[in-house]
């Protein structure tokens, strides 16, 4: 009773479960330095995996914020059997902190899955349950070396932490055989053989013998012409006979130009010993103008316009087209030469028209008239230059445009804005000023149906300058003349539009004045 007794005044409690056998006063010295406290040395010489990591830099332990702690800051002691002396939470641990960043697929591994006693290579934390240490970052730890340790142990210099297969980033250019040509598109299993079968298969990377062409390709020549096919053959394909090993410009023909990447058997397409003739452009190719470019049956010389470099471009300047019916002129030197001689699929040269109209719409339809368009003569109005500089003389047209008109620009009268589609009118627009303008005086001018609103204004503003009383029913003279006009012409409002009352009917003097 009396060694119990004194326990209980001497321990500040139980230890936890993992540490109850330290549990006596014979054994406090383990842990703690007597008169001092508890010794980290103590700890790391129990705790001997923690050590190694903090010796070699590695794991959750080494992190800059985790060294600057002492033991017991975060694993305190004499709490009870129960009591949690590893306050690990998995579910919210940043995994990152250890060294190790969970990246790919690793993210969606569940934690049991590497954290398991076969991936730990220490003997005495094998024997652990739920221990989260001892386990490398090495690939290979946990996941099979398929390739039996013939190509290393840096797996991410082939493969991403995604998936295996395949091994995307893997460069066979940075092997010492170069895929070239049709190598590329070789499946690697062709050159690269697999052995064994189940579990069991290995498939061969190293040591794949590549000192000629016959290490993996048959002799189809039957060594008729010795081992070395590069003089006449390349990667790029077996029937790609390289241009090198037959002169061609031994023959009457030489091959310049796109000629001398053509295929043999393009032109020799009944075998190479047939002889071809050649002295005229369409003996091999089709005439591509139709016979637009014959003369008196006869086909014009091809190389007048091409070159043995391409069809296109074509060597037809500006310089020569100046000497063609069509001069072109303004934007059209700007144009490239499909926009007119490719209206529909085919190219055509002749023949195709030289008026505006052979090539452009004429957008205005019947809204201009013969006299000023002629037989669509749209030169009449437009230039090359560009088609929104108009040269018209507006005066000789019914609608001549005098003051504040002739500054005002062309598509506020005659832009068609009742319609999405920009259109102009013309012919069909009416020179009654009430066609643009609003009538602000809701018809009490009207004669006949028509408002003449140039009786009493200019065109220099909108003030009444031609407005003269004495004309009216009702004279101003007198003192009248001194009256501004709204003591008598009332603001007036009719369907909800306010407008000034002009047209006034009663002019008895007590119609205005009180009797």
């Amino acid at each position: 009773m009396f060694s119990v007794s004194v326990f209980a005044q001497l321990s500040p409690g139980k230890l936890t479960k993992a540490h109850s056998n330290l549990e006596g006063l014979s054994n406090c010295t383990n842990c703690h330095i007597l008169g001092k406290g508890v010794d980290e040395v103590k700890c790391l010489d129990c705790h001997k995996e923690i050590k190694r990591n903090l010796q070699q830099n590695s794991g959750f332990h080494s992190t800059e914020k985790v060294k600057e702690q002492k033991c017991w800051n975060c694993h305190s002691e004499h709490h009870g059997r129960k009591f949690r002396i590893v306050n690990f939470n998995k579910d919210n641990f940043n995994h990152s902190s250890t060294g190790f960043d969970l990246l790919g697929s690793h993210k969606k591994t569940d934690c049991e899955k590497c954290h398991t006693s076969k991936n730990i290579s220490d003997v005495e934390l094998k024997k652990r349950a739920k221990t989260f240490l001892g386990l490398s970052t090495d690939c290979v730890s946990c996941h099979e070396d398929v390739h039996k340790n013939t190509l290393g142990k840096d797996c991410s210099s082939c493969h991403n932490n995604d998936k295996f297969k395949p091994a995307e980033k893997f460069d066979h250019n940075k092997a010492k055989f170069k895929l070239t040509g049709s190598h590329v598109k070789t499946d690697c299993i062709k050159c690269h053989p697999v052995s064994g079968s189940g579990k069991k298969k290995f498939q061969k990377f190293k040591n794949i013998q590549f000192s000629s062409c016959l290490s993996c390709h048959k002799d189809f020549h039957k060594g008729k012409f010795g081992n070395d096919c590069t003089k006449c053959h390349n990667t790029s394909s077996f029937k790609n006979i390289d241009k090198n090993s037959f002169d061609h410009s031994k023959t009457d023909f030489k091959l310049l130009g796109k000629h001398s990447s053509v295929k043999c058997e393009d032109c020799h397409k009944n075998g190479i010993k047939v002889k071809l003739n050649y002295s005229k452009c369409t003996d091999c190719h089709k005439d591509y103008h139709n016979g637009e470019f014959k003369k008196q049956g006869v086909l014009t010389d091809c190389s007048k316009c091409h070159t043995v470099n391409g069809f296109s471009p074509s060597l037809f300047t500006l310089e020569l087209h100046e000497k063609t019916k069509f001069k072109l002129t303004g934007s059209h030197l700007a144009l490239p030469c499909i926009n007119c001689h490719k209206k529909e699929k085919d190219w055509h040269f002749k023949n195709i028209g030289i008026n505006c109209i052979d090539c452009h719409k004429n957008i205005h339809g019947k809204e201009i008239s013969f006299k000023f368009l002629g037989n669509n003569e749209c030169a009449k109005c437009h230039n090359t230059e560009s088609w929104t500089t108009i040269s018209f003389e507006h005066d000789k047209t019914d609608f001549k445009l005098l003051g504040k008109h002739n500054k005002v620009s062309c598509e506020s009268c005659h832009k068609n804005k009742k319609t999405k589609e920009i259109k102009f009118i013309f012919s069909s627009l009416k020179s009654e000023c009430v066609t643009c303008h609003k009538d602000i005086h809701l018809g009490q001018f009207d004669e006949s149906g028509i408002t003449k609103c140039e009786r009493c204004h200019t065109f220099n503003n909108w003030q009444a300058e031609k407005f003269n009383h004495e004309k009216t029913k009702f004279s101003l003279k007198g003192g009248h003349e001194k009256l501004v006009c709204s003591a008598c012409h009332k603001k007036m409002e009719k369907n909800n539009i306010s407008y000034i009352n002009f047209k006034l009917e009663a002019f008895k003097c007590a119609d205005c004045h009180l009797q």
